[in-house]
């Protein structure tokens, strides 16, 4: 069967319709302007989560103005097509009637395009401010600039941007047309996966593709095809996805990455979704994509 040339179905956290607005994060005059505006909204956020309302179908994040805000760090996010401007707020979030508390896991596959931006983004800057509070060179503590998108030394001077860390994920198949899916010894059984792991330095895509792979299941493939990323802020990755085709199907698994992994036909796979002894990622994984973009359709069975 052949295996399509594009992503079946949406990249759920890699959706937005706000333009970043990089060049008015250094006006600090429009900054104060746009925060005092009525029409701006603010997201807040606390440790990966935010405030959301489900409706029937879906969700919405609650959005405040500035004046409704409590107080705490704050980061621009953008401007919209009818130049409304975006904030998140770092502050512990308050009981507000009809909203709940969720995260990205939760709520990023109900989320509309605009939302599912908004929070991903805030969610990013959140845990990048959370662990950069002090300068690198020096030991300082840093100050926020540029409208939350630099921490600057007052010390030695040094700029300090938000960092996103590069993984691979990569659905292997082999000539038979099987998946391989594992899963590692932090997973209750049942759970499983694609492959995954971070590039190295002076590495480039396909090679990471390639040495993961063997390093974690001893298999060597070949021709790794890019599909997509996505962003994936636990805490700031950025998972590039693939197809590879395997030269090789023995497995030989790392004990310390590798808890358990198989090769599955499309039967096989789906057999062991109905009767629960197999479970999937979540819709807003890349990960889930590729699996159903290798499958043909959607299925069920998630975490």
């Amino acid at each position: 069967m052949e295996i399509s040339e594009g992503l079946l179905g949406p990249l759920l956290l890699a959706r937005s319709t706000i333009d970043r607005s990089a060049v008015l994060r250094q006006d600090t005059a429009w900054l104060e302007r746009a925060w005092a505006e009525d029409k701006t909204r603010v997201v807040l956020v606390r440790k990966g989560e935010t405030l959301v309302r489900r409706r029937e179908e879906g969700a919405d994040l609650i959005l405040l103005p500035p004046g409704q805000a409590p107080r705490g760090q704050r980061y621009l996010l953008g401007v919209d097509a009818a130049s409304i401007a975006y904030f998140a707020v770092d502050t512990e979030l308050p009981e507000i009637s009809g909203a709940e508390v969720a995260g990205l896991r939760q709520a990023g596959a109900l989320l509309g395009d605009r939302d599912a931006g908004l929070l991903v983004y805030a969610v990013a800057l959140e845990a990048w401010h959370g662990t950069h509070e002090f300068c690198p060179q020096c030991g300082s503590r840093t100050e926020i600039t540029a409208g939350g998108h630099v921490r600057t030394c007052p010390q030695d001077g040094s700029q300090h941007f938000p960092r996103v860390d590069p993984a691979v994920i990569m659905a292997v198949y082999d000539d038979d047309d099987r998946i391989l899916l594992a899963r590692g010894p932090q997973w209750p059984e049942g759970r499983m996966s694609v492959l995954a792991g971070f590039v190295e330095p002076g590495e480039s895509l396909e090679q990471a593709v390639i040495r993961e792979v063997l390093e974690e299941v001893g298999v060597t493939v070949k021709a790794p095809r890019y599909l997509g990323s996505q962003p994936w802020p636990f805490p700031r990755s950025l998972m590039l996805g693939f197809f590879a085709r395997a030269a090789t199907t023995e497995l030989t698994r790392d004990p310390e990455e590798i808890a358990e992994a198989r090769w599955f036909t499309r039967a096989e796979l789906l057999a062991a979704l109905e009767s629960g002894d197999l479970r999937l990622p979540p819709p807003v994984s890349i990960a889930r994509r590729l699996i159903e973009t290798w499958y043909g359709d959607t299925l069920n069975g998630d975490w």
